[in-house]
C-alpha cells in the first residue's frame, strides 16, 4: 500500500499536481501558464465540480493535460463504507470518462487519507495513488506566495511529486507561485510532466 510522492529517476522532469476542480476562473490560468513553459500537469479533479463546470474539463483534456480521479465530494475515505468508496471512485470514473473520452488512471485521496481497506478499493481500479513531497506548503490557507514557492524550492528535485489547488475559494496566490515557479524549472531544464509520464521515467 504506497502512496507515490516522488518517482526515482535521473531525468530532470517534475510532476505539478491540482486538486479540488475544475475551476472556470483558476483551471484555465493554470492551463495558460503551462502552455508558456511547454509543460504539462496533472488535475485531479472531483466528479461534482466536474459536472458544472466540463468545458473546463475538456479545455484540460484537450490541451493534453492528464486528468485524474479526486473522488465525486471529496470525503475522509476512511470514515465512509467501502461501498461509499468505491461508489465515489466509480462514478469520477464515469463522469471523467464520458466528458473527455479517456479513463483516468491515477487517483489522490482527499486530504491524503487512506489505508489498507481503501486500498482494497482503489486496487480494483489499478489506480497508482499520489501523494506529493510539499504538502507543508499548504496553498489552500493562502499563506502568501512568498510562503508557497519557499517551501516548494525545497522540494524541488528529479522526480519530484509537487501539490496545489485550483479548487475551492481564491487561488490567486496559487496561480502567482506556480507562474514563478515554472519559469524557473523551465529557466533550469526540467521538464514538467504528467505523473504518469513520470512514473514511466521510474528508474529501479
Amino acid at each position: 500500500m504506497e502512496i507515490i510522492r516522488h518517482v526515482s529517476t535521473t531525468q530532470k522532469a517534475i510532476a505539478f499536481t491540482f486538486d479540488d476542480g475544475p475551476n472556470p476562473v483558476y483551471t484555465p490560468q493554470l492551463l495558460d501558464i503551462f502552455d508558456e513553459v511547454s509543460g504539462r500537469a496533472t488535475f485531479f479533479m472531483m466528479g461534482k465540480q466536474i459536472e458544472l463546470y466540463p468545458e473546463t474539463v475538456l479545455d484540460v483534456h484537450v490541451r493534453k493535460h492528464e486528468i485524474g480521479n479526486h473522488t465525486y465530494s471529496h470525503p475522509f475515505m476512511t470514515r465512509i463504507s467501502l461501498e461509499e468508496c468505491e461508489r465515489e471512485l466509480l462514478d469520477t470514473d464515469r463522469i471523467i470518462t464520458q466528458v473527455t473520452g479517456t479513463r483516468p488512471v491515477v487517483m489522490r485521496p482527499p486530504y491524503m487519507d487512506y489505508n489498507l481497506e481503501v486500498h482494497s478499493i482503489t486496487a480494483k481500479f489499478a489506480y497508482p495513488v499520489i501523494g506529493a513531497l510539499n504538502g507543508d506548503a499548504r496553498d489552500w490557507e493562502m499563506p502568501g506566495v512568498e510562503h508557497i514557492l519557499e517551501v516548494n524550492r525545497k522540494q524541488i528535485g528529479c522526480g519530484s511529486i509537487l501539490l496545489f489547488h485550483d479548487g475551492f475559494g481564491d487561488r490567486s496566490q496559487t496561480i502567482e507561485a506556480v507562474r514563478i515557479l515554472t519559469k524557473e524549472l523551465a529557466e533550469e531544464g526540467y521538464q514538467l510532466v504528467t505523473v504518469s509520464e513520470l512514473l514511466q521515467m521510474a528508474e529501479s
